[in-house]
């Protein structure tokens, strides 16, 4: 139990060491050059780079990203919002170049249908199956049979 307890807290103080060193990596990645005089366009720019994933990492935003792609697709946001496009239009642009996967959360539509759809189809799929496989086992007897010396000792027991 000790020598747990010594581990746990060697694991805990790692865990910290390396929340404390990895942490503020995301907050450098949006360099001074890059930001927007106004404090509006700026904000505007932040959500846009929240939502578009940068192709080099994948499960980061753009945002959150030191890639080299992810700044110019920052940079990119920050023209097409100095240029007048609303978010919506930004958004399509980028899409246009990169596809549907550079958006962190796809869209709905016909072509992701499937992609939003399927773990409802799965939870009902399984849903049915349980209830066909519950009925199928219902109506079966469980067990085997008595042998005639088990039948003869049952009824012995019963005239009793």
């Amino acid at each position: 139990m000790r020598r747990f307890l010594q581990m746990s807290r060697r694991l805990s103080r790692l865990l910290i060491i390396l929340f404390v060193l990895f942490a503020p990596m995301s907050a450098f990645a949006v360099n001074p050059d890059e930001v927007l005089a106004d404090p509006a366009l700026e904000a505007r720019a932040r959500a846009l780079s929240a939502e578009l994933r940068c192709m080099v990492c994948q499960n980061q935003s753009i945002d959150d990203s030191n890639a080299d792609l992810a700044r110019d697709l920052r940079l990119l946001v920050r023209e097409r919002i100095t240029d007048g496009d609303t978010d919506e239009e930004v958004l399509d642009y980028i899409v246009s170049r990169y596809g549907e996967f550079v958006l962190l959360k796809p869209r709905v539509s016909l072509r992701t249908l499937l992609l939003w759809g399927a773990p409802v189809l799965l939870i009902l799929a399984g849903g049915v199956s349980l209830i066909v496989f519950a009925r199928k086992r219902a109506g079966k007897p469980t067990g085997s049979k008595l042998t005639d010396e088990e039948q003869a000792r049952l009824a012995e027991l019963l005239e009793k």
